[in-house]
């Protein structure tokens, strides 16, 4: 038998892991004794200390209100010497005035019914004996007064002006009650006149010792006077006079001490008033306080011998259970890299260690790509590219894992006079600026909001808002206002914002996007750096296309082709005023000042190469005054232009020309009937056209053709065989194949996305 066991034993000891097993399992036993013997001790030493300096504390706060009530009274005291009533009463012959005694009494009354811890005051005169007191009335000897017996204090009060001490007053039957009051002397003229007695209700006056309601440890909390006489005690441990004697003998003046009494180890700690001289007393039977701390120590003995029971009842029949998920990993692993592992399974370590470092690196990616991805989520909805309601809240779970179900809103923001601060900043400059302005949100509004910035472009930017605090009332645009405010003292230049209302849950983030883009707009008449919500702008009437605009259009073009500044300013500011008047909604506004800009820039095309350098996009970033004085400056620029060529006679042989070829655009009419019309021959007609105008009759003729057809398909319904022989086209193809030749787009596809747009905006 003997010999079995030891070739079972020996046969287990040769296993690796066997042996492991069995030498982390003693030396985990030795640990958790040795911890928890260490634990024991030290615990106890941490506990004593730690459970002073709140026994201190409280008996500091006991001290300090029980001082601050005493105090309060030794001011009493000092008004009542102060009265001239008192002075009256100790210095008139006659003593017992009727008049003086009762305002006295009054006074005394108004005092204590004022204070909740006085009981009574009492007013003794020295030489004649007499007494007045509330609410007892005048005596006029002491001995005729119930409670005179400590009249005799005057010689206990010495150089002292004030003394607090407890005394033994008669309560009948032959019985006696404790009762703590306040001496005042009154000196007259250095002399000892009188002296005042302040007496304390106890309860009212200790009512701050109160017991823990939280703690049950056993403990006993004491005051005594100068003389180590219990004033008040309180505790649910009794302690007797013999201990707390003991407890003042072996503290001799230390504030912590530990002591035996009666076979039961107690804690004290004690201070001293400094005001009063009474001595605070808090006693602890550590019995209670360490009871937890043996029941820990034995229970840690007990799991470390079951520890050791439960180590070799694992190795005897569990140990190929234990190791079947290790020998599972290894097979699992055997793939992975099977050079590095060995037969004892150490290996298996540094491969899941390889394991779990790619993965953080991969979970550091995601976290690194997320932001860019949450803001393509933003501007996918953005640009109507993710419509899909499942696609949209798969998205939101996945990218914002850390924003709530509360209301959102969203904050359109775009830099004011964009073409001027493009012409400011470098464009390599232009992406870093714009992270500054989210830096600048992100850092500002982080305190109290969820906020995600998204870059649309140009000079738009996106800002996403959710509150930190659900239900608390915060104002999206006063806080997007305060951001805005910083941006031009750290960047130099300014932003606008539309701030749309709180929209409930991610799916009406496209109507929110949509609010705040309305709100923007107003930025025509309200100007730079304002922060415009949606509420304020909800109730204004739905834009509405000017009917004359093409009337207006038709004006200002032959303003400039005639030459005249002054004309053209006066059509312009003409229009300006309108829209002032009349406060036009933003979309129509911004539509005219695209359509003055879009006419000025084909007109310069219709006789330069080059463009008159405005951005349509431009506009809708600037205030209505900035904008209207940069088209007007381009008109006015324009008509000097044409006004100069207006001295040239080539210029009005062409001009000729070009109003017979606007007249014939119908007709099959060809370069000698144009040039026939103006009286010379074809050749010079070529070469003054191509002078004069930068451009061949033929293709200016095309030009003003393609012009006609694109009024034709964005105001009519005519199809496109028709509009073709209203330009002079006998086959539609051949009208498609030059109308794409010069706009990059068919007719049918422009008049849809024309139309389209214009729907848009009049929707909005």
């Amino acid at each position: 038998m003997t010999l079995s066991f030891l070739k079972w034993l020996k046969f287990n000891f040769t296993n690796t892991q066997t042996r492991l097993l069995l030498i982390l399992t003693i030396a985990v036993f030795m640990i958790i004794i040795a911890v928890g013997m260490t634990t024991y001790y030290s615990s106890k030493s941490v506990l004593q200390q730690e459970l002073s300096e709140p026994q201190h504390q409280m008996l500091r706060i006991s001290m300090n209100d029980i001082d601050e009530a005493i105090r309060e009274s030794d001011q009493i005291a000092v008004k009542i010497a102060l009265n001239g009533n008192v002075y009256k009463f100790l210095t008139n012959e006659i003593q017992g005035s009727y008049r003086n005694i009762t305002e006295l009494l009054q006074f005394l009354e108004t005092l204590i019914s004022s204070t909740p811890f006085i009981k009574s005051a009492y007013i003794y005169d020295m030489e004649r004996e007499s007494m007045v007191a509330f609410p007892q009335g005048y005596s006029s000897n002491k001995a005729n007064f119930p409670d005179s017996d400590w009249v005799g204090v005057a010689a206990e009060l010495k150089d002292r002006p004030m003394l607090v001490k407890q005394r033994e007053i008669p309560a009948g039957s032959g019985k006696s009650v404790p009762q703590i009051t306040l001496y005042r002397k009154i000196m007259l003229s250095k002399q000892l006149k009188g002296i005042i007695a302040v007496n304390f209700k106890t309860e009212q006056m200790f009512e701050h010792m109160l017991l823990s309601s939280v703690s049950h440890l056993d403990s006993h909390r004491f005051i005594l006077d100068t003389d180590n006489q219990p004033l008040y005690d309180l505790g649910n441990y009794a302690v007797g006079e013999e201990a707390v004697g003991q407890v003042l003998t072996q503290l001799e003046g230390e504030q912590l001490g530990e002591f035996k009494h009666e076979g039961k180890l107690l804690l004290a700690s004690q201070i001293i008033s400094p005001y009063t001289g009474w001595r605070y007393l808090s006693v602890i039977s550590q019995d209670s306080l360490l009871a937890n701390a043996r029941k820990i120590r034995d229970i840690v003995f007990v799991v470390s011998l079951l520890a050791l029971v439960a180590g070799a009842a694992s190795i005897t029949f569990y140990n190929a259970a234990a190791f079947r998920p290790v020998r599972r990993m290894r097979q699992l692993l055997s793939g992975y890299d099977r050079e590095r592992i060995s037969p004892e399974l150490i290996d298996l370590e540094k491969i899941t260690g390889q394991l779990l470092t790619d993965h953080a690196q991969q979970a550091i990616n995601l976290r690194q790509t997320l932001p860019e991805a949450s803001s393509k989520f933003l501007t996918d909805i953005y640009t109507g590219n993710m419509t899909g309601n499942r696609e949209i809240g798969e998205k939101w779970s996945r990218y914002f894992k850390d924003w709530s179900d509360e209301p959102l809103a969203v904050a359109m923001l775009s830099i004011d006079d964009y073409d001027a601060w493009c012409e400011r900043f470098k464009k390599s400059d232009h992406s870093l600026l714009k992270f500054a302005i989210a830096n600048i949100i992100a850092e500002l509004l982080s305190g109290q909001w969820r906020v995600l910035s998204a870059d649309l472009g140009r000079d738009r930017m996106l800002v996403m808002l959710q509150p930190l605090e659900p239900g608390r009332d915060i104002r999206a645009a006063a806080t997007i206002q305060e951001a805005l405010a910083m941006i031009p003292r750290l960047l130099k230049f300014q932003v606008s914002a539309g701030v749309s209302g709180y929209q409930e849950g991610f799916m009406r983030l496209q109507q929110a996007m949509q609010e705040a883009e309305q709100a923007l707009e107003y930025r025509l008449y309200r100007g730079y750096e304002y922060v415009i919500p949606f509420e304020e702008i909800s109730g204004h009437q739905l834009p509405e296309s000017p009917s004359e605009e093409h009337e207006v259009m038709a004006k200002l073009t032959e303003a400039i082709e005639a030459g005249s500044g002054e004309e053209t300013r006066k059509v312009l500011d003409k229009m300006l005023n309108r829209i002032k008047t009349e406060q036009w909604h933003p979309s129509s506004a911004l539509n005219f000042l695209e359509a003055v800009a879009d006419t000025l820039e084909r007109i310069r095309l219709n006789r330069e190469t080059e463009g008159c350098g405005i951005e349509m996009s431009g506009l809708r970033t600037m205030h209505l005054e900035a904008a209207w004085t940069l088209l007007r400056r381009q008109a006015e620029a324009l008509a000097e232009w044409f006004g100069s060529l207006l001295l040239s006679k080539d210029f009005i042989l062409c001009q000729q020309m070009i109003t017979f070829m606007s007249s014939h655009l119908q007709d099959p009419v060809g370069i000698q009937e144009i040039a026939g019309h103006a009286g010379i021959g074809t050749s010079l007609a070529s070469q003054l056209f191509k002078q004069e105008m930068n451009d061949t009759l033929h293709g200016y003729f095309t030009k003003l053709r393609m012009e006609r057809a694109c009024e034709l398909l964005l105001d009519t319904d005519y199809r496109i065989s028709e509009i073709a022989y209203m330009v002079g086209y006998q086959h539609e193809n051949s009208f498609i194949r030059v109308y794409r030749k010069y706009k990059d787009i068919t007719p049918g596809k422009y008049r849809e996305m024309m139309r389209s747009r214009r729907d848009s905006l009049l929707g909005s």
